[in-house]
């Protein structure tokens, strides 16, 4: 269980791994508030797959990931993951009007 040092090295082949046997594989994260750490970790029994980090910034990549494995996992691993964007678009409601008269 080596680290990978590089962000984009770690999703593509945490990706790879996933695609090759989706039901065997699993994503986790562990945080560790005492140390300020966050590490995500991708295996499938045979090899394992992990990063750590201790920037705040890096919250928002793995957030994009979180997406990236949700669809994967909702849609198949034959899924096209360029679409996701990592931000979900909520859907617009009607909005609600005082409580004036009625016309």
């Amino acid at each position: 269980m080596v680290y990978i040092s590089s962000w984009d090295e770690f999703v593509e082949r945490s990706i790879q791994l996933f695609k090759a046997d989706p039901l065997s594989s699993r994503y986790v994260m562990k945080y560790r508030h005492c140390d300020g750490k966050l590490v995500l970790k991708v295996t499938d029994n045979r090899e394992c797959l992990k990063f750590k980090t201790d920037q705040a910034q890096d919250a928002k990549k793995m957030e994009k990931l979180n997406n990236i494995f949700f669809t994967l996992m909702a849609r198949g691993p034959t899924a096209d993951i360029t679409e996701v964007t990592g931000k979900e678009q909520p859907d617009m409601q009607p909005s609600k009007k005082g409580r004036g008269r009625r016309q």
